[in-house]
């Protein structure tokens, strides 16, 4: 694969269906990933926040990403997550996935642990050059650039094998900043779903999201149509597709479920507790109304 070619486009934040132990389904994860290669999805997220990565054992993980890599094969590049609770459960992750193929590495900061930016730029470091493969660090919200954001841009550029960032910001600022910072040699993802769109003017040169996953061959085409210089097109998209996010929002992970079977007959099963217990279940016609309301959006 042409790496400069490589890291761009719509990139599922690939869900880790479970079963009723919580344990990883397999069968629905592999027909998952063909459903999204098949959409033609740019790339695949895996084990990230959506993919419950950090709630499974290493083992778990490891038999994730094996499966994910036997069906994905060379069709579409993969970026794995490996972030972990120490920074040695980072590196098994990290070596095991160098062994399997992926194309990339990303990583959360230090879990639990707020030791300022020489913690952040140590972890990243071991874990980086562990798989020597391309690095993403993922940036989580405000929190997750502990410190001023250019000196520690400035430290992120020293890491070994270093080659772009998953920013999971709902703040265009920050990502202009990060990308002014970097003077473009970072290539920068967006993490925010609700905007794939209006990041791409921020200086990213793609989206890694959690809806991506129900919406992967829509939002494909209207993040293409947009940098075609479709604005009316993606106005009108995106403005229903935040209305839509911030209705699910707080039963996130009930609807996902729900319109994960009715959509494209995949049950991606409840969460690894404790995330999302106590969300209530949908009813199937608001489920279908809020599908029906995307669909009408690229009918015209």
């Amino acid at each position: 694969m042409d790496r400069d070619n490589l890291f761009k486009g719509l990139w599922p934040a690939l869900f880790t269906p479970v079963d009723e132990n919580e344990m990883p389904e397999l069968d629905q994860l592999c027909s998952l990933c063909e459903l999204l290669i098949n959409q033609g999805i740019d790339g695949l997220y895996v084990l990230g926040s959506t993919g419950q990565g950090v709630l499974f054992q290493e083992s778990d993980r490891k038999q994730v990403l094996d499966m994910v890599m036997q069906v994905v094969g060379n069709r579409v590049p993969v970026m794995v997550q490996v972030g972990a609770l120490t920074t040695r459960a980072s590196i098994n992750l990290a070596e095991h996935a160098a062994k399997s193929g992926v194309a990339a590495v990303s990583s959360v900061g230090p879990i639990y642990f707020s030791g300022g930016p020489n913690m952040a730029i140590q972890h990243y470091t071991e874990i980086a050059k562990a798989a020597q493969l391309p690095f993403f660090p993922y940036q989580l919200g405000n929190n997750s650039i502990p410190g001023n954001i250019d000196s520690f841009i400035e430290r992120v550029l020293e890491i070994p094998f270093i080659e772009g960032m998953k920013l999971t910001t709902g703040n265009l600022l920050e990502i202009s900043r990060v990308q002014n910072c970097s003077q473009g040699r970072l290539k920068l993802f967006s993490g925010a779903d609700e905007l794939m769109c209006q990041a791409a003017l921020s200086g990213t040169v793609g989206a890694i999201g959690t809806f991506y996953n129900l919406w992967g061959s829509e939002c494909k085409f209207v993040l293409e149509e947009f940098k075609q210089g479709n604005f009316n097109l993606a106005e009108t998209f995106m403005l229903q597709f935040q209305q839509v996010i911030d209705r699910v929002l707080p039963n996130i992970w009930t609807f996902l479920r729900q319109a994960m079977i009715m959509k494209h007959s995949i049950d991606i099963g409840a969460t690894v507790s404790p995330l999302g217990r106590g969300q209530t279940p949908w009813a199937n016609s608001e489920v279908a109304s809020i599908l029906d309301d995307i669909d009408k959006v690229l009918k015209g």
